[in-house]
This record gives structure tokens, sequence and C-alpha cells, in this order.
């Protein structure tokens, strides 16, 4: 099935293994103002993008810094599965967080994207 109206990306977050010096440099190049969110389980550094696009910055392993969109979806497990039954992996499994749900699936042509179903 053909979604009737295309996915928005509603949010962009760097994964990187220098994430004060990603701060600092966004900072400086966009002007973008970052905010820390301490959460249970840790902290995360918020974006405010634009008036329709958030963002974050994520202390992680990643090989290199690579930034991971996610789309808004109305339904997060059908959008994962339909993924899978596509070809993809199934990098992280339909999380609930304290303002929706999140999942990530990846192909070796087309990388990485997220899923993204908030809570209404």
């Amino acid at each position: 099935m053909i979604p009737s109206v295309s996915t928005p990306v509603v949010h962009l977050e760097l994964h990187t293994g220098g994430l004060a010096r990603a701060r600092a440099f966004y900072a400086e190049l966009c002007g973008w103002q970052p905010e820390q969110i301490d959460t249970r389980h840790g902290s995360y550094i918020a974006l405010d993008l634009s008036r329709r696009l958030g963002g974050g910055i994520v202390e992680c392993d990643a090989e290199r810094p690579v930034w991971l969109p996610y789309v808004e979806v109305a339904e997060i497990g059908e959008a994962t599965e339909r993924a899978g039954r596509l070809g993809a992996s199934i990098t992280l499994a339909p999380r609930e967080g304290p303002a929706g749900w999140r999942s990530v699936v990846a192909t070796p042509a087309a990388g990485e994207i997220a899923f993204w179903q908030p809570k209404r």
C-alpha cells in the first residue's frame, strides 16, 4: 500500500561520538541554540531547527557522525512491519517514550530512517 500523502520529516537527529564539538559547531554555524534535556535514560541535546522541524544530538559510538531523519506515521507498528516486508532490518523495535513511540529501520541501499508516532 502506498501512502495517500507523503510522510513528513518531523525531526533530524545527529548521532556522533563528539557531542560537545558538534553542539558548538552548529551553534556557531547555524545559530541553533541547544537545550539539554535530562531523562531517566540519560541526557539529550534538543535543537529547535525551525517552526516545523525539531532536532537533537545524541552521543553514541557511531563510526562517523550521521543524521537520522524521523518521519511521522499514524501507526508505528504498521509502519515498522511494512518496512520489514520491504526488506528493511529493524534496528530498533517500536519503543514508547514520554512524548510518543519511535522505531528505526535500515537497508544497505537506503540507509536508516526512524518512524515517529506522537501521543495525542
